[in-house]
């Protein structure tokens, strides 16, 4: 059954050959091939401010957010690719989820004060490229940033199942580890996993 994929390449540099846009390309690739429908949004490119106000958070977004809005409300299915910078996600990636959860478009509070999951309904796959060994972020770090990510926000959202991907040594990859992971991606792709 094919579905509808938003892929949110979260790395802040558009220029040059970075692992996460060849991942995403690589995702896509796969998701095409299988029949899958796939917008990718490349937030290097957007213009994302960062909330200062609180009310500002209460306004509809308008622009670029506007429209990253609408793909992630029309997908069944949103893959967030970014690099671990200091721990967890570059600030412009969480710039970013702040102004796309404005306006009521994530979590609205209820009468009762418990915030309502408006993604309801969506899964979500996070990868996560970093320097250090993968292994060494979960067991040292607890994988905290990113757990904080998953839970925090695509959760309080709805997004359920939250699965990870998280790709270690990422700045030493041979070619056939490279190309390992580039199938990896084409078959979760593939399978809108």
């Amino acid at each position: 059954m094919s579905k509808t994929i938003c892929i949110l390449d979260g790395h802040p540099h558009r220029a040059g050959n970075h692992l996460c846009h060849a991942l995403a390309e690589a995702y896509k690739a796969g998701a095409k091939a299988e029949g899958h429908k796939v917008t990718t949004l490349t937030l290097a490119d957007m213009d994302v401010n960062f909330l200062r106000d609180p009310a500002e958070f209460e306004k509809p977004a308008t622009g670029d957010i506007a429209k990253a809005q609408k793909a992630v409300r029309n997908a069944d299915h949103v893959v967030v690719i970014y690099p671990l910078w200091l721990g967890t996600m570059p600030a412009l990636v969480k710039a970013f989820f702040e102004q796309l959860a404005r306006g009521g478009f994530a979590i609205k509070e209820s009468e009762h004060g418990w915030p309502l999951k408006m993604l309801k309904g969506k899964s979500a796959r996070v990868i996560v490229t970093m320097g250090m060994p993968a292994a060494a972020y979960k067991i040292i770090f607890g994988g905290a940033g990113v757990k904080g990510f998953e839970t925090g926000i695509l959760g309080m959202s709805g997004f359920k199942p939250v699965r990870e991907t998280l790709i270690g040594g990422a700045y030493n990859l041979s070619d056939k580890r490279a190309a390992s992971l580039f199938g990896r991606m084409r078959a979760l792709g593939a399978k809108a996993s």
